[in-house]
């Protein structure tokens, strides 16, 4: 922490830098003043160093450590072609200490700016971090590992994920491995479904320039909410380091499949009309600026999906995300199969138990079956609940804590990477094709009314 690091942001004056790298460095310098950081902006904007210096401490906000302070004074920022050789080289010689790269720019501008450059040219232990979506599909993404491959090493590529931040991850993994009472039934004899949810109230917010091109399924499934189901289904790692973590989360990718192999019938996308969600009016998706409604963009997407593997053969794994939907629902609900007898004389249901995962802020909830009412033998549901904390640091901090500490664990590899484009293609070539309705639904509702329940 202490050792010098020099942190370069190309696509310095995006909005990802703005919004979430800037503040996120500022939470992480305030928890850790002793660490030293050098910070470095380029892009291909006319910026003055005072105009850049500004727009640090306006992203750092009014609260800030003595840290970080002087590194928003001390911030320099450059005018690069980020494609062209020679001015990328003389950029990442100029650093103190070790060298990060984070590339925040679209990822065909990271391929291209990858591609210039050659193994000579790179510091000694460069880190290169990379923002979703890592390409476009899995043969882009094969691609582009083997550009990164031959400039550098895979434990010094980062490809970012943002919802493997540590707090999340390692609460689930604390709870399934730590617990005698759930690491035994972890598994399809005794978990009937799993649905990992993440629906928004959120519509667009001006990011038709990405959304319209990416959807529901590119941006949430393919990337963020397949890597968590990879945490919940894999065997059980000898360690937490970065080697083991990542097999056996690379090893559930492998095994996974939409289930029964058909696309068009266990997937499903949908698009927001207008509506109202809490007193705010929206205009439908294709009213937006910047949307071009022959896209044919899905702002919620939902797909079943299997891992074949004998823990889990037999357990559809349900993954949904949306955007303008009537509530902000973010969790992982693992629903357990029934008792397989119940006594005669209980009164009422005994349906299966459910185990549930709320994000942001991290909670956990069992509902059980219990009777000692008033008739001792009525069975009724309770629910047990607890608040796992938010972590010290937000997602993006703790991203951004393990680039510089170049601790990879819970970095997305490259293998895992191409098998995430692998798992949704079948979906991406149905949905290309038609085969598969694009559905409406109001913002503000729960989504397509034809839509079968969520498990």
């Amino acid at each position: 922490m202490t050792d010098a690091t020099t942190l370069i942001i190309l696509g310095a004056t995006g909005d990802l830098t703005k919004r979430l790298l800037l503040p996120a460095l500022a939470q992480l310098l305030a928890e850790q003043p002793s660490r030293r950081v050098t910070l470095v902006g380029a892009g291909n904007e006319e910026l003055t160093e005072t105009a850049w210096r500004k727009r640090v401490r306006d992203a750092f906000g009014d609260d800030l450590a003595e840290h970080a302070k002087e590194v928003a004074r001390t911030t320099v920022y450059r005018r690069v072609d980020i494609t062209d050789r020679a001015q990328l080289r003389a950029l990442l010689g100029a650093g103190e200490g070790r060298t990060v790269v984070y590339f925040a720019v679209p990822p065909q501008v990271a391929q291209a700016a990858c591609e210039a450059l050659r193994p000579g040219d790179l510091p000694e232990d460069v880190v290169f971090a990379l923002e979703k979506p890592f390409a476009a599909d899995e043969a882009t993404a094969r691609e582009l590992n083997e550009v990164l491959r031959a400039l550098l090493p895979e434990h010094r590529i980062f490809r970012v994920d943002h919802f493997l931040g540590r707090s999340m991850v390692l609460n689930l993994l604390g709870v399934r491995f730590a617990n005698r009472v759930l690491e035994p039934v972890w598994g399809a004899e005794h978990i009937e479904s799993v649905c990992i949810r993440y629906d928004e109230t959120l519509g667009l917010e001006d990011r038709a320039g990405y959304y319209d091109r990416a959807g529901a399924l590119r941006d949430m499934i393919q990337s963020h909410l397949l890597q968590v189901m990879a945490v919940v289904a894999m065997e059980p790692p000898a360690t937490l380091h970065e080697a083991d973590l990542r097999d056996a989360t690379g090893a559930a990718l492998r095994s996974t499949h939409v289930w029964e192999d058909n696309a068009v019938r266990f997937s499903r996308r949908g698009r927001y009309t207008a509506g109202t969600i809490d007193g705010r009016e929206l205009p439908a998706y294709t009213d937006e600026d910047g949307v071009d409604p022959s896209r044919e963009t899905e702002t919620l997407a939902e797909a079943v999906f299997e891992v074949r593997t004998a823990r889990w053969q037999g357990v559809p794994f349900t993954l949904r995300s949306g955007k303008a939907l009537g509530s902000a629902t973010h969790e992982i609900v693992l629903r357990f199969r029934p008792v397989r007898h119940l006594p005669d004389g209980f009164g009422g249901d005994a349906p299966g138990s459910v185990l549930r995962f709320s994000l942001g802020p991290d909670a956990m909830s069992l509902e059980l079956n219990v009777n000692g009412g008033e008739d001792p033998f009525e069975l009724s549901r309770a629910t047990l609940t607890t608040e796992l904390g938010t972590g010290a640091l937000k997602a993006y901090s703790e991203v951004i804590e393990n680039i510089l500490d170049c601790d990879m664990a819970l970095a997305v590899r490259g293998d895992a990477a191409e098998q995430c484009w692998r798992i949704v293609q079948p979906i991406i070539d149905a949905w290309r094709r038609g085969d598969v309705p694009l559905d409406e639904y109001p913002a503000g509702s729960e989504g397509p009314a034809s839509w079968p329940a969520l498990p």
